[in-house]
């Protein structure tokens, strides 16, 4: 059976130990050199920027997040075995972990290291297909060809590389199809690397519960459980016209996931169609402030996004979701594309007021879409607003300021809501 040192990257027969350097850091699998699709996904990624970038907080748990009365953006692993969450308020995470040192997001920053990661992915392969800034897909069909190693040994590089010059670690996950990956890569978090192989795909499967597969949410999952369906067992025994009739589109597709199934292709070249944040809350809330505060936390994002990818959005949308799972969308096309978070909030803030319901909400997001390159950005600014260009220019400047002396040089006073 290969098997794969992942600190020395020797190759060998399976085994407990690697024979070159003694380390229990291996991977073994009977399909080990085959596979070609995987998952990269890095380890409490934003947390682990901030230790790297402060020494002092490496044994500290560190919560990266808003204010007392904000919510928890990530956190690192010492954070999480103390419960912590993404999402969880952040007067919640600190009575669960008093101790942990909170930091303010750093999105230009983190862009950066995304970008340096992206630089050695594209060293690999050119089918690479990113699905944020901590992760991505990769094909490396054919790869060992040019290179002299299957892919696994790339991978296991990879991540050598990113730990020893970015100084931030990721989990790989190795499989057949897209699917497969993004689950293995989850299953051995952090610096894990796992392999399911297309023989075993079924019995690896066949017992876990169907909130593993990708896209099933809360109330997919009571939708699911309504019907009896709570594993991928219990998904196999229907049939595939039933599930269709029950569950429509997502019916179709649970009936080939559940099999292991999925030919999505890894898709280097999908066009970027809108930028977005949401948060899930820890408890359902209707507190206004809280809300607001959130809007303009989740604006702000958004818009460091969009300057970090050089695009901007003529569209807003608000995304709403109610405590009885009732979805509420809604949108405002403005006169010219932005990424600036002052008029990302303002639009989402006066569709918040104009989306005709009442909470407690479980979820919030806020979102650009109908892009464009950002030269065409804020040109003609808004005549029904004398102050708009002002409030521009000092957001342009704060930049400024935070590239050269770091994010949390200016804050607001509505990011601490």
């Amino acid at each position: 059976m290969p098997a794969l040192c992942r600190d020395c990257l020797t190759e060998f027969a399976a085994g407990a130990r690697c024979p070159a350097c003694r380390s229990p850091r291996v991977i073994a699998h009977a399909e080990l050199d085959s596979l070609t699709i995987a998952h990269m996904d890095c380890d409490a990624f934003y947390a682990s920027v901030e230790k790297r970038d402060n020494p002092d907080l490496r044994d500290h748990p560190v919560i990266v997040g808003g204010g007392q009365r904000g919510v928890v953006s990530t956190c690192c692993y010492l954070a999480r075995i103390r419960g912590v969450r993404s999402a969880m308020p952040m007067f919640q995470a600190l009575r669960l972990c008093p101790e942990a040192v909170v930091v303010k997001p750093r999105m230009r920053v983190y862009a950066e290291v995304s970008r340096a990661i992206r630089a050695m992915m594209e060293e690999l392969t050119p089918a690479i297909e990113p699905l944020s800034l901590d992760e991505a897909f990769m094909d490396l069909t054919g790869t060992a060809r040019l290179h002299g190693a299957p892919p696994a040994v790339l991978l296991a590089r990879l991540t050598r590389r990113m730990e020893t010059e970015l100084g931030v670690t990721g989990s790989v996950g190795l499989s057949h199809n897209k699917f497969l990956a993004k689950i293995a890569s989850d299953l051995d978090k952090p610096r894990g690397f796992s392999v399911i192989g297309r023989a075993e795909t079924q019995d690896f499967l066949r017992p876990k519960p169907v909130r593993i597969i990708w896209g099933v949410g809360t109330a997919t999952q009571a939708a699911l459980e309504a019907a009896g369906i709570r594993t991928i067992a219990d998904l196999l025994r229907w049939d595939r016209a039933d599930l269709s009739v029950r569950f429509g589109q997502m019916g179709e597709r649970l009936w080939h996931l559940a099999r292991g199934e999925d030919r999505r292709r890894v898709n280097r070249d999908e066009k970027l169609k809108s930028i977005s944040k949401e948060t899930t809350f820890f408890e359902d809330t209707s507190d206004p402030d809280l809300l607001d505060g959130h809007i303009w936390r989740l604006s702000e994002q958004v818009a460091d996004r969009a300057k970090a990818k050089g695009l901007a959005g003529r569209t807003v949308t608000l995304k709403l979701k109610r405590g009885d799972f009732q979805l509420v969308t809604r949108r405002h096309s403005l006169s010219d594309p932005t990424q600036l978070a002052d008029r990302i909030y303002r639009a989402a803030h006066d569709l918040f007021g104009q989306a005709g319901t009442r909470g407690p909400f479980r979820l919030i997001g806020v979102g650009i879409s109908d892009l464009a390159p950002e030269a065409q950005a804020d040109l003609s600014g808004d005549l029904l607003d004398p102050q708009a260009g002002r409030r521009a220019a000092a957001e342009r400047a704060a930049d400024a300021i935070r590239a050269r002396f770091g994010h949390d040089a200016i804050i607001k006073g509505r990011a601490l809501r």
